[in-house]
């Protein structure tokens, strides 16, 4: 047995210096969610509610109907699940559409539509497979076009997005089999030799990567003479010498994803295929993921409207005690819950892609807050459909035509969405990374203050650069609009969530404050609360969108009435959700949970394990990725 790889050894202050260099460190453009974390809310910055200029809804709705004719004609959702594999003719019916170059610029051969228009061109693809859609947005939101738009040379852009555009699909490789979001040790190397760059190592769940065309590679590049060195990115052939794509992995859901474990061995890149300098490889995937990660949630709007029409005509339909279930209070309620987090998911998504587009706000923290929340809720109107078909949404699709009922595959997309609350950021790292840039303002004054590193005069400047700042802001939490009978008078019965948002999100802001004073330094190991402080800005953030996009819609005629009354029932069941979240700030089980772990860890509890049989066989937890030869057969394959 060989001996397992020696992994780069960091220590846990380490990976966070990596993580946070890779991070955007400057605020150049406004941010909603920043200053609602903050305790301002700026309506100014989302209300109006930006709109599309006039040509791109007019380029994107004529897209729209030609897709929907596509999939509506030329897509089998259930053969794709059936036979775990979208058909060749598929993709190459989306290629011919030009549906690989949706954010790629005309000039590239490219149908160059907006962040508004990408974002529904995924929900309506991923409504008939998600899958299908998966291949899509992996290759346009991660993959190789998006780091070129931002940081590729003229010359890349030239020669690689017409092909992108029309043929190529990529994928995006980051992930190893012992790393995930600890990007610090990442192990496989990239070796400059002359003009080249040699990749060795194994990158795990590579999606698209079976099927890929070009590659987007994360890899380490060791310092030396005239090289900085660090995680850079490249682009790759897929079809380069020394590249084996050794298996196809399969998952609970998403069947036809096309999803591997790629191995590098001696392969040659040209160093003209680098991707901005040596060392900016995580700051290029970070930045790329800022709009990236808005096709999650797009996806998770689709699948609520699809929940909410099932919902819909099966409630109407079925019969329970004579009248239909719809009308009995305990289905009723989940109805009302899919409907309303459909209206407010799809505002936040279409708020942050419009403010996307425009340019004119950061939307860092709103995407992930997109991404977050879209996942979660998604998960739950899924979950509340199963329940409301019962023993029809546990059985599949396939059972239910084979008796002759309606093929409704609500049991798929449970197990489809789940991984939405995994990839590109788990739920647990997203509270993470979002609560690292809410309390950035904190860090940016009195960092310096709870950092143990620092010397006595390092800290003695920071404490008087903290205490103009406090003495400044803290006085302006004290009281605001939301106070206010009458104020937001313009948004009539929705005013009254309008201003619960505006004093509640200073309320947020005091929470944060407290805590910080009273952790200081251990404030970045109390995850449960910090979730928790995550988790009310985003649904202090859902809200506005809610509202915003009700009194658009009520301003321009269209439904307004309808979205006022989703609106509203959205944001009480918000509320709701947010006075719990506030109670458990302060009034929780974390300790207690904490001991609870460690005896876990010791074997305190192994008793409780016994009266079981453990299938999972003796094999080791993670594969060991060690460099070198594949000794697999390659499952690449070209789609024509």
């Amino acid at each position: 047995m060989t001996a397992p790889t020696q992994r780069p050894k960091v220590t846990e202050r380490e990976a966070r210096q990596v993580a946070e260099a890779a991070r955007e460190q400057d605020w150049r453009k406004p941010s909603f969610a920043k200053e609602l974390f903050l305790g301002r809310f700026r309506l100014d910055l989302i209300h109006p509610h930006p709109l599309p200029a006039d040509e791109d809804v007019r380029r994107g709705e004529a897209f729209l109907a030609r897709l929907k004719e596509f999939c509506e004609t030329r897509v089998d959702g259930a053969l794709i699940e059936r036979e775990a594999r979208v058909p060749d003719e598929v993709v190459a019916g989306l290629k011919e559409l030009g549906a690989l170059g949706m954010k790629i610029d005309p000039k590239y051969g490219g149908l160059g539509l907006t962040q508004v228009y990408y974002n529904k061109a995924l929900a309506l693809v991923g409504s008939v497979s998600p899958a299908l859609g998966a291949l899509l947005s992996a290759h346009q939101s991660i993959g190789v076009p998006q780091p070129l738009k931002l940081f590729g040379t003229r010359e890349q852009k030239e020669t690689l997005l017409p092909r992108l555009a029309r043929s190529d699909i990529s994928a995006f490789l980051l992930t190893e089999p012992d790393v995930g979001s600890d990007p610090a040790r990442l192990a496989t190397t990239a070796v400059p030799d002359g003009d080249d760059y040699v990749l060795d190592g194994v990158k795990l769940w590579t999606t698209n990567g079976v099927v890929a065309d070009l590659l987007v590679v994360m890899a380490r590049v060791p310092s030396s003479e005239g090289h900085r060195g660090g995680i850079t990115a490249f682009v790759v052939e897929a079809d380069s010498p020394g590249i084996t794509v050794e298996h196809r992995n399969a998952f609970m859901g998403l069947r036809g994803l096309e999803n591997g474990v790629t191995r590098f061995h001696g392969v040659r890149v040209p160093a003209a295929n680098r991707i901005g300098p040596e060392g900016a490889g995580l700051k290029i995937a970070l930045t790329t993921l800022n709009t990236g990660r808005l096709s999650l949630p797009a996806a998770c709007v689709g699948a609520g409207k699809w929940c909410l029409k099932i919902a819909r005509e099966w409630s109407a339909v079925r019969e329970q005690w004579g009248r239909p279930v719809a009308k009995h209070e305990a289905v009723g309620v989940k109805i009302s819950f899919i409907a309303a987090t459909t209206f407010a998911l799809e505002a936040m998504v279409d708020l942050a892609s419009q403010m996307a587009d425009e340019d004119r706000n950061d939307i860092r923290i709103e995407a992930a807050l997109a991404k977050l929340y879209g996942s979660e809720m998604a998960w739950l109107m899924a979950d509340e459909l199963v329940q409301i078909r019962g023993g029809r949404g546990y059985e599949t699709a396939a059972s239910l035509a084979a008796r002759g009922e309606r093929a409704v595959p609500a049991e798929q997309l449970l197990r489809d969405l789940r991984i939405n609350r995994i990839f590109e950021g788990s739920t647990e790292i997203m509270h993470l990374l979002i609560a690292r840039e809410a309390v950035d303002a904190h860090l940016a004054v009195a960092g310096d203050l709870i950092d143990p590193e620092k010397s006595l005069s390092d800290k003695a400047r920071a404490g008087a650069k903290a205490g103009g700042f406090y003495a400044r802001w803290l006085p302006k939490l004290v009281a605001g609009p939301g106070q206010v009978p009458g104020a937001y008078a313009e948004f009539g019965e929705l005013a009254p969530h309008v201003r619960y948002v505006e004093r509640t999100s200073r309320k947020l802001a005091r929470s944060t404050f407290y805590a910080m004073s009273r952790w200081q330094g251990r404030m970045e190991t109390k995850q449960a609360f910090l979730g928790r402080i995550v988790d009310i800005g985003a649904e202090l953030f859902a809200m506005s969108a809610a509202c915003v996009r009700a009194e658009h819609l009520r301003a321009t005629g269209d439904h307004g009435r309808e979205a006022y009354r989703l609106a509203d029932a959205f944001c009480r069941q918000s509320r709701l959700r947010v006075e719990e979240l506030f109670g458990r700030l302060w009034a929780n089980t974390d300790d207690v949970d904490r001991r609870v772990v460690d005896g876990v860890l010791a074997g305190a509890y192994a008793w409780l394990e016994e009266g079981v049989v453990d299938q999972s066989g003796d094999a080791p937890w993670i594969a060991d990725p060690a460099p070198g030869p594949s000794g697999h057969e390659n499952v690449h394959r070209r789609i024509p």
